[in-house]
């Protein structure tokens, strides 16, 4: 596709972006990429109090919860912040896009990316403390790496949908906002799938199922995690909504590329 083309195309104008938005996101920050990974930190915290203390669940009573939450939010973390970010990227830098013809989905992309730093840094330190924490990932959690790299093709798709989408519906960056607090809920990060009740086994197929992002953090945390190979569906699932979220992002901005300078 000539949209992704001209990534490689305009290679050096899309690490320019990338520079820049990387050094917007921490300018004045002494820890810089570190607040990245405290991030999920925190929020691990949080949610061993709530669930392990104030309110114990029965997922949080198994060796290592604080690890498997992890492996979920470090997913979460990145997609969360990249999608809302780059959502409204194109009215972000409408200045740039009204002054200079350049391919405009480097501007969402460049958003991604940058966020891609900081997933990559939570990634690597998730590698480094499972490899010594739990002897059972040794030998897969290295596939842990590609897997995440179909899920930051399926969050540039997302992203790039987005932001083409709210050129022309402002709306649509709050109902991006709006959804993702109970996306979040129903993705599996607090807890397994297989901690689902049987009596709600429907329940447990639609959040499987019909939510994109749960194969994905059942694919990862697998390897990650549980030291197992992913089961074969998650996997295809990751790689049929990587392709089917570049195509769509694609086919959506090149509709709409010829307004963008107007509308923003």
């Amino acid at each position: 596709m000539t949209v992704y083309a001209d990534v490689f195309r305009y290679r050096e104008l899309l690490g320019n972006l990338f520079r820049r938005d990387l050094q917007a996101k921490y300018r004045g920050s002494a820890l810089g990429v570190l607040w990245t990974v405290a991030n999920p930190v925190m929020l691990m915290g949080v949610y061993l109090l709530v669930f392990g203390v104030v309110w114990p669940s029965p997922f949080a009573q198994g060796g290592h919860y604080p690890l498997f939450l992890l492996s979920g939010l470090a997913l979460w973390t990145f997609f969360a912040a990249a999608v809302q970010s780059a959502t409204r990227s194109m009215l972000d830098n409408a200045n740039l896009i009204r002054k200079t013809r350049f391919p405009r989905q480097l501007v969402p992309l460049s958003v991604v990316f940058a966020h891609l730093v900081s997933f990559a840094a939570m990634l690597g330190i998730l590698l480094v403390i499972n490899f010594v924490a739990l002897s059972r990932v040794r030998a897969t959690e290295w596939l842990a790496i590609p897997l995440a790299l179909l899920f930051v093709g399926v969050v540039a798709g997302l992203g790039l949908l987005f932001a083409s989408l709210n050129v022309l519906f402002r709306d649509v960056e709050f109902i991006v906002a709006a959804l993702l607090v109970p996306w979040f809920f129903l993705t599996p990060i607090l807890y397994g799938l297989d901690t689902v009740s049987a009596k709600h086994q429907t329940a447990e197929e639609v959040i499987h199922w019909v939510n994109p992002l749960s194969p994905a953090v059942e694919a990862v945390r697998a390897p990650l995690f549980d030291g197992t190979l992913p089961h074969w569906t998650d996997a295809l699932y990751l790689v049929v909504a990587c392709a089917a979220s570049l195509a769509l992002g694609a086919f959506v901005f090149s509709r709409i590329d010829d307004q963008i300078a107007i509308e923003v």
